[in-house]
């Protein structure tokens, strides 16, 4: 299939196969970059489809001392709420790997979203690696909803508020900071986002449209062809 702006669309035949296929490729794109700069700057996404992406990353040889982990978003939930994107990567990757913990950002998001924003902006000097992309059955990706402001916001850390999903105040990265990165992949699994997709390949500019360059993981179950 084809998706406007996307760099290339890969199907897989099902949500194992694509999580171990993205895996694979972070520990590449972890190797080059630290090859060629010393250092390999990503940011994770949440979701349940990334999670089984790291449970598939732990195992593969990274050197993670030369790894800064990221977050695309983050829910304004307390610290260690299982609810937290952080928490997931914690319990799905972080904890069982060798990365030093102050190679770890985590978003202050329980400081609330606008000085959270503010927070994480000062931390992110530089352009991404490589950023971890999810997208939701209305076509948001990060916390980046249609129609919110926050989706038109030209900072690079944005607060968002009244999210149409619990919770409704979040931080996400912005527009301009994901399509910065270097690389950008999405994982897109599941029925439930076939029609998303069809209206993406339709030209509707959604969100996760909007990210030029991006290569596209999807699973035959999300494929509307």
């Amino acid at each position: 299939m084809k998706l406007p702006n996307a760099q290339r669309v890969i199907v897989h035949d099902n949500l194992d196969g694509l999580s171990a296929a993205v895996a694979q490729r972070i520990a590449v794109a972890a190797q080059v970059a630290i090859a060629a700069r010393g250092v390999f700057r990503i940011a994770l996404a949440g979701g349940e489809t990334p999670r089984r992406c790291y449970e598939h990353l732990r195992e593969l040889p990274v050197e993670w001392s030369k790894v800064q982990v990221y977050f695309g978003d983050e829910r304004c939930l307390p610290r260690g709420d299982a609810q937290r994107n952080d928490s997931m990567a914690h319990d799905a990757l972080l904890k069982h790997i060798a990365i030093p913990p102050g190679n770890v950002h985590a978003i202050l998001a329980e400081h609330g979203a606008r000085t959270a924003a503010q927070e994480y902006a000062a931390i992110l000097a530089q352009p991404l690696d490589l950023v971890l992309l999810g997208m939701g059955e209305d076509g948001h990706t990060a916390s980046l909803f249609p129609g919110n402001p926050a989706t038109e916001c030209a900072a690079a850390v944005v607060a968002v508020f009244d999210a149409p999903k619990p919770p409704a105040e979040r931080v996400s990265l912005g527009m301009s900071a994901l399509n910065a990165a270097r690389e950008k992949i999405f994982l897109v699994a599941g029925a439930g986002k076939r029609e998303v997709l069809r209206r993406i390949a339709r030209g509707e500019a959604l969100p996760a449209a909007r990210i030029t360059g991006a290569e596209w993981h999807i699973d035959t179950a999300a494929s509307p062809d």
